[in-house]
Parts: C-alpha cells; structure tokens; sequence
C-alpha cells in the first residue's frame, strides 16, 4: 500500500512528534492541514502542494502521451479528492482555463465536485487559491481567470457548443447513455494544445468503461478502498470486511475489479443495455410502483427497495407488443415513515394505479404504514409468494430475454444487482431486484399465464 509523501517522512522520523521537531511546528502544522483539509493555510504557513500529501496513485501521471486519466477506484480511496486536486493543479499551472465537470447529476456535480468535503471549493481554500462559485451559472471562477462549467450526464445537449481545454468526469459509469455524452463532450474538448480529462469512477462493466481502456490515449490508474485506509474510520473498514470480502460486489466496490457479468446471474449487462431506451412512452396502458421493505432504518442495514415503472405499447420489434419500462429506482436506507412517503411521493408523481408488496414480507405492514400518511388515495395490492426467490424471477428475467422490458435511462445499482444475484449460490435475493420482480410480476407476468404467485 503506497502513503503519501508525508505519511513516509512522518514514519521515517520516527512518528509525528519527531517529525514535527525536525520540520518545526509551523510547516508540520501546514502539512497536516493540507492534507486533512483543515481550513484554509495560515498567513505565515509556508506553502504545501498537494504532491507532498497525495499518495503516489493520486498524482497526475508523467508523460505527454495521454489525453485521459482513468481512476477505476474502490469506495473511499479518495477519487473526489484526487479529481479536485488535478483541476486545481493544472488551473494553477496555466495548463487549462476553460474546463468542463461532468457528473451523472446535477446534484453530484454540485454537492460531490464542488461542494463535497473532498471537492474543489474545499481544496482550493485549503491551497490558498480560493474558488469562487456561481450555483445559478453552474461556474467556478479562480484568482487568476479560469472557469469551470458544470454539467450533468442527464442533459448531454448542454455540452453542444461550448470549448473546454480540459475537463474532470465523475463516476462516468453511472452516466445516463454515457458512450453519447462522452462523445459530445469530446467535440468541445479543442482549446488549447493538449485538452486533457481525469475520469475517476467506480468500476461496472459498462461499453463506455471499455471504450475508455481500450483507447490508446487513455492512461489507466486502479486502486482499492482500502489504498487509504489511514484516512478511513477503522470501524467502516472492519465492518465492510465483515460484509463484503469475498463477494463480487466487494471485488467491484472495494477492489474496483472490472467484473463480467456473474455466469449464474438471471441477468445479462448486454441485454439489458441492448433493451435500453433514453425516454418513457408518452402513454402508459398502467403505472405501479413496488416495495421491499427492509427491516431496520440503520446504516448498515439493507436498503428498501423501491421501483417505478409501467407498461406500454411498443413496436421495437417490428410488430406492437405490450412491453414494460423501469423508469425510477428510489431505493434507500430508510425509516418506515421516509419510505412510506417516497412511495406516495412516486405513487402520485408516476399517476399509479397501484403500489405492490410482498405479504410474506412486511406487505401488511407497508399498507398500514402507507395508511398512516392519511392519503387514502392510494391502491395498494399485497403478493403472497408461494415459491421459491429463484423461481418467482425466472419469469421476470425470461421477459428480458424475450426483448419485453426496457430501462429507461441507467439505473446502475439496480443492475449491478440484476447481473450479480447467482440464484444458485446467494442465500438472499437483493432489495432492488425484489422490489423489480414485484414490479414486473404485477405489470406482465401475472396477467401472462405464467405467474407462480397468489395474489391477495
């Protein structure tokens, strides 16, 4: 595991008081504020780059032969942190004036980029060249005249025209049809003479995830969660061990493993990107939403999993079938009032004809939780699975195979789900992809003659 700078002058003094002894108070006390972004330098601080304080992983790679940065990084290895440190370096350095930030929402952009503890207001104060941000320009302005425009993957449109000389991409595998987005980016990407990018992201074996590997002006740069576990609370580490070594999600999450599609998944990443379309249909036949309902609201419990989607005349196939489109994934941790009102929130946003639970799990109370809002406007319907997890989503899964179900947009938490669930092998079935095959069982399965549940 490589340390920063710092880490290795700290150790080889001989510990933090050393260090300090032989550096003096002052430059020691700069260099720790540097690194942990302790506010802004003191007037007689001396100056620290982010080169004394960054892991050799985070600094910007040598060479001239590369036009993007690839930071395939697990959970907390300090991805923001090393995006915002390389836009203020070449901001800094004269080497981009007009750069462009990308993230896969316009709140990303703003609470990850920008105002994020790691983000680009807080490294810039700490470096003591102040960023000036303009929330209703989407722009930072810095002391010597570069700007920084941010945008988001869910308007790709708004990247059509402007020039950027260099730019930094965020969790570029969660962007809404991210191979088109980048490549309208590119097109503005032509001021200056080398216009450079940095993608820092979380692994998932999506085509623009390829594409970037396989292009020969791509420098690649992998690192795990646990690269920075010095900065890491040891009780998340221990506790993500605990839950998450060994599995495919913590080979991808933590160990940024680019991971196929698991062979005894239900589902196919191919598949479901061949299947996925940019917008819902203008007409519904019928619109529900479903739930599984975790049991605690902690924050290590499971997530409750909530899913929006209706079914709609399609002719993809060249003939018009009914078909079905997810088209929102609000899961999360929750208490049982916060779901219960994300659910009645979408209910009403999605004009839904139904909300669906699973009996068996928690259904009855999801009703009576829903009731206790007082809006007695909602249909609510409870399934009462009589088999197996793996056979209830078999049917599920045979509608994609069968071309029958479309994403519209990414929904990379539900899919990472869908593709790494062995129902063979996992003793559980994920919240998400629960709460999909309610979804699914109760728009087109039930009504095909090849349903396996009861319905109460």
């Amino acid at each position: 595991m490589a340390k920063s700078l710092l880490a290795r002058a700290i150790a080889s003094a001989g510990g933090a008081v050393a260090f300090r002894d032989r550096v003096g108070p002052k430059h020691a006390a700069a260099l720790v504020r540097r690194a942990k972004l302790l506010g802004p330098p003191d007037a007689d601080d001396e100056y620290v780059s982010w080169r004394a304080v960054g892991r050799p992983e985070q600094l910007v790679p040598p060479g001239v032969a590369w036009l993007v940065w690839l930071i395939l990084a697990g959970r907390g290895f300090g991805k923001t942190r090393t995006g915002a440190e390389t836009v203020l370096e070449w901001v800094k350095a004269g080497l981009c004036r007009r750069l462009a930030l990308v993230a896969p929402t316009a709140g990303d952009a703003r609470d990850v980029m920008v105002e994020g503890e790691s983000g680009i207001k807080a490294v810039s104060q700490a470096d003591g060249f102040p960023a000036f941000y303009e929330p209703s320009k989407r722009r930072i302005t810095w002391p010597n005249g570069a700007i920084a425009t941010l945008y988001s993957a869910e308007e790709p449109d708004r990247l059509r025209g402007p020039q950027h000389d260099g730019g930094w991409c965020d969790e570029i595998a969660a962007w809404d049809d991210a191979v088109a987005t980048w490549d309208m980016l590119q097109f503005g990407m032509r001021l200056g003479d080398r216009p450079r990018m940095v993608v820092t992201t979380t692994p998932r074996p999506v085509p623009i995830i390829r594409k970037l590997i396989g292009d020969a002006n791509t420098v690649v740069t992998r690192g795990s969660t646990f690269d920075n576990s010095e900065n890491l609370a040891p009780v998340f580490l221990t506790t993500i061990r605990a839950a998450y070594e060994g599995t495919r999600l913590g080979r991808q999450e933590l160990y940024a493993e680019l991971l196929d599609d698991n062979p005894g998944a239900l589902w196919k990443l191919a598949q479901i990107d061949a299947l996925r379309v940019k917008r819902a249909p203008a007409d519904f036949r019928r619109v529900a939403g479903a739930i599984d309902p975790a049991v605690t609201s902690r924050e290590d419990s499971d997530e409750s999993g909530i899913i929006f989607g209706g079914t709609a005349d399609c002719n993809c196939k060249g003939k018009s079938e009914l078909h079905a489109f997810i088209i929102e994934d609000v899961s999360g941790i929750y208490t049982p009032d916060q779901w219960a009102k994300v659910v009645a929130a979408g209910y009403h946003r999605h004009q839904c004809d139904r909300i669906i639970a699973e009996i068996n799990n928690g259904g009855e109370m999801v009703e009576a939780t829903l009731r206790t809002l007082g809006d007695h406007d909602i249909s609510f319907r409870g399934i009462h699975a009589s088999r197996g997890k793996a056979i209830r989503a078999e049917p599920v899964a045979a509608l994609y195979e069968q071309g029958k179900v479309h994403h519209v947009g990414t929904f990379p938490k539900l899919e990472d789900q869908l593709t790494q669930w062995n129902p063979l092998t996992d003793t559980y079935s994920p919240d998400r992809l629960d709460a999909l095959v309610w979804l699914l069982t109760e728009l087109m399965v039930k009504h095909s003659g090849l349903s396996i549940f009861d319905v109460l």
